[in-house]
Protein backbone atom coordinates (compact mmCIF):
# COMPACT_ATOMS: atom_id res chain seq x y z
CA UNK A 1 0.00 0.00 0.00
CA UNK A 2 1.03 3.76 -0.83
CA UNK A 3 0.11 6.22 1.71
CA UNK A 4 -0.78 9.83 -0.13
CA UNK A 5 -1.76 12.81 1.42
CA UNK A 6 -5.33 13.02 1.54
CA UNK A 7 -7.71 16.19 3.12
CA UNK A 8 -5.80 17.56 5.77
CA UNK A 9 -2.57 16.20 4.71
CA UNK A 10 -3.96 13.23 6.55
CA UNK A 11 -2.24 10.31 4.70
CA UNK A 12 -4.54 7.94 3.04
CA UNK A 13 -3.47 4.15 2.18
CA UNK A 14 -4.20 3.61 -1.52
CA UNK A 15 -3.99 -0.08 -3.01
CA UNK A 16 -2.61 -0.18 -6.27
CA UNK A 17 -5.56 0.00 -8.65
CA UNK A 18 -6.97 -3.02 -10.15
CA UNK A 19 -6.39 -4.35 -13.84
CA UNK A 20 -8.73 -2.55 -16.03
CA UNK A 21 -9.28 -6.72 -17.55
CA UNK A 22 -9.86 -7.92 -14.16
CA UNK A 23 -12.58 -5.05 -13.24
CA UNK A 24 -14.32 -5.32 -16.46
CA UNK A 25 -14.98 -9.42 -15.97
CA UNK A 26 -16.87 -9.10 -12.30
CA UNK A 27 -19.27 -7.37 -14.58
CA UNK A 28 -19.70 -9.17 -17.01
CA UNK A 29 -22.43 -11.99 -17.07
CA UNK A 30 -21.88 -14.40 -20.26
CA UNK A 31 -25.22 -15.64 -21.62
CA UNK A 32 -25.78 -17.48 -24.78
CA UNK A 33 -26.09 -14.62 -27.03
CA UNK A 34 -25.73 -11.31 -25.34
CA UNK A 35 -23.06 -10.48 -22.55
CA UNK A 36 -25.23 -8.69 -19.82
CA UNK A 37 -23.25 -5.32 -18.00
CA UNK A 38 -23.92 -5.27 -14.68
CA UNK A 39 -21.88 -2.32 -14.03
CA UNK A 40 -22.86 1.56 -14.14
CA UNK A 41 -25.52 1.89 -16.92
CA UNK A 42 -26.18 5.67 -18.44
CA UNK A 43 -29.41 6.78 -19.14
CA UNK A 44 -29.80 5.76 -22.32
CA UNK A 45 -28.60 2.19 -21.14
CA UNK A 46 -25.38 1.74 -22.01
CA UNK A 47 -22.54 0.64 -19.64
CA UNK A 48 -19.94 2.25 -18.63
CA UNK A 49 -15.87 1.55 -16.73
CA UNK A 50 -13.56 3.31 -15.52
CA UNK A 51 -10.39 2.73 -17.94
CA UNK A 52 -7.75 3.53 -14.39
CA UNK A 53 -9.91 3.46 -11.45
CA UNK A 54 -11.26 6.50 -9.33
CA UNK A 55 -10.66 9.61 -10.59
CA UNK A 56 -10.48 8.34 -13.95
CA UNK A 57 -12.40 8.87 -17.09
CA UNK A 58 -15.17 6.55 -18.06
CA UNK A 59 -15.25 4.77 -21.64
CA UNK A 60 -18.60 2.72 -22.77
CA UNK A 61 -17.77 -0.73 -21.40
CA UNK A 62 -18.69 -1.89 -24.94
CA UNK A 63 -15.73 -0.26 -26.35
CA UNK A 64 -13.83 -2.05 -23.58
CA UNK A 65 -14.99 -5.29 -24.41
CA UNK A 66 -14.19 -4.79 -28.15
CA UNK A 67 -10.25 -3.38 -27.66
CA UNK A 68 -9.49 -6.24 -24.98
CA UNK A 69 -11.35 -8.58 -27.42
CA UNK A 70 -11.16 -7.99 -30.70
CA UNK A 71 -8.34 -4.65 -30.98
CA UNK A 72 -8.40 -1.49 -31.84
CA UNK A 73 -11.65 0.32 -33.08
CA UNK A 74 -10.73 1.95 -36.17
CA UNK A 75 -10.70 5.35 -36.49
CA UNK A 76 -13.34 7.34 -37.29
CA UNK A 77 -15.68 4.16 -36.83
CA UNK A 78 -18.37 3.65 -33.93
CA UNK A 79 -18.99 0.47 -32.26
CA UNK A 80 -23.01 -0.68 -34.11
CA UNK A 81 -24.78 -3.28 -31.67
CA UNK A 82 -26.32 -5.10 -33.96
CA UNK A 83 -28.83 -6.91 -31.14
CA UNK A 84 -29.82 -3.53 -30.72
CA UNK A 85 -28.97 -4.18 -26.46
CA UNK A 86 -27.01 -0.88 -25.08
CA UNK A 87 -25.90 -3.33 -22.50
CA UNK A 88 -24.17 -6.12 -24.53
CA UNK A 89 -20.76 -6.04 -24.47
CA UNK A 90 -20.38 -9.28 -26.93
CA UNK A 91 -18.03 -8.42 -29.20
CA UNK A 92 -19.39 -10.39 -31.91
CA UNK A 93 -22.97 -8.44 -31.76
CA UNK A 94 -20.67 -5.52 -32.30
CA UNK A 95 -19.68 -4.20 -35.68
CA UNK A 96 -17.73 -1.11 -36.18
CA UNK A 97 -19.60 1.43 -38.80
CA UNK A 98 -19.54 5.53 -39.71
CA UNK A 99 -21.39 7.80 -36.82
CA UNK A 100 -24.15 7.94 -39.89
CA UNK A 101 -24.51 4.19 -40.52
CA UNK A 102 -25.24 3.52 -37.07
CA UNK A 103 -27.79 6.62 -36.89
CA UNK A 104 -29.62 5.04 -39.74
CA UNK A 105 -29.71 1.51 -38.05
CA UNK A 106 -30.55 2.86 -35.12
CA UNK A 107 -34.56 4.18 -33.69
CA UNK A 108 -33.37 7.63 -34.12
CA UNK A 109 -35.63 9.81 -36.08
CA UNK A 110 -33.55 9.39 -39.28
CA UNK A 111 -33.12 5.90 -38.97
CA UNK A 112 -36.86 5.32 -38.75
CA UNK A 113 -37.49 7.63 -41.48
CA UNK A 114 -35.41 5.96 -43.53
CA UNK A 115 -36.57 2.91 -43.52
CA UNK A 116 -40.01 3.80 -44.44
CA UNK A 117 -41.33 2.65 -47.90
CA UNK A 118 -43.90 5.10 -48.34
CA UNK A 119 -45.35 8.64 -47.88
CA UNK A 120 -47.96 9.12 -45.19
CA UNK A 121 -50.44 9.45 -47.42
CA UNK A 122 -49.43 6.11 -48.88
CA UNK A 123 -47.71 7.09 -52.36
CA UNK A 124 -44.24 4.73 -52.57
CA UNK A 125 -40.51 6.21 -51.83
CA UNK A 126 -39.42 4.95 -55.10
CA UNK A 127 -36.97 6.63 -57.85
CA UNK A 128 -39.49 8.08 -59.80
CA UNK A 129 -41.55 9.76 -56.67
CA UNK A 130 -39.08 10.65 -54.46
CA UNK A 131 -37.05 13.99 -54.52
CA UNK A 132 -34.44 14.68 -53.06
CA UNK A 133 -32.26 18.07 -52.24
CA UNK A 134 -29.04 18.35 -53.97
CA UNK A 135 -27.32 19.55 -51.13
CA UNK A 136 -28.45 16.93 -48.90
CA UNK A 137 -29.03 13.36 -50.57
CA UNK A 138 -30.58 12.00 -47.21
CA UNK A 139 -33.28 14.57 -46.88
CA UNK A 140 -36.76 13.08 -48.99
CA UNK A 141 -40.12 14.00 -49.91
CA UNK A 142 -42.98 12.50 -52.01
CA UNK A 143 -42.92 14.23 -55.36
CA UNK A 144 -47.32 13.78 -55.62
CA UNK A 145 -47.51 15.26 -52.64
CA UNK A 146 -44.91 18.10 -52.94
CA UNK A 147 -46.66 18.76 -56.44
CA UNK A 148 -50.19 18.84 -55.29
CA UNK A 149 -48.97 21.37 -52.40
CA UNK A 150 -48.38 23.10 -54.65
CA UNK A 151 -51.13 22.97 -56.82
CA UNK A 152 -53.03 23.93 -53.75
CA UNK A 153 -50.90 27.46 -53.22
CA UNK A 154 -51.30 28.22 -57.27
CA UNK A 155 -55.01 28.02 -57.10
CA UNK A 156 -55.19 29.69 -53.61
CA UNK A 157 -52.96 32.68 -55.11
CA UNK A 158 -53.48 33.11 -58.45
CA UNK A 159 -53.69 36.61 -59.77
CA UNK A 160 -56.96 37.14 -61.39
CA UNK A 161 -56.88 38.69 -64.34
CA UNK A 162 -60.36 40.19 -65.28
CA UNK A 163 -61.17 41.15 -68.58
Amino acid sequence: MVATPGILGVPINMKPPTPLAERFWKKVEITESCWIWHGHRGKFGHGSIRTGGVGFPKEAAHRVAYKLLVGPIPEGLVLDHLCRHGWCVNPAHLEPVTNAENLLRGETGPGINSRKTQCKNGHPFDEANTYRLPSDPSFRRCRTCKNAKLREWYHKHKIRVSD
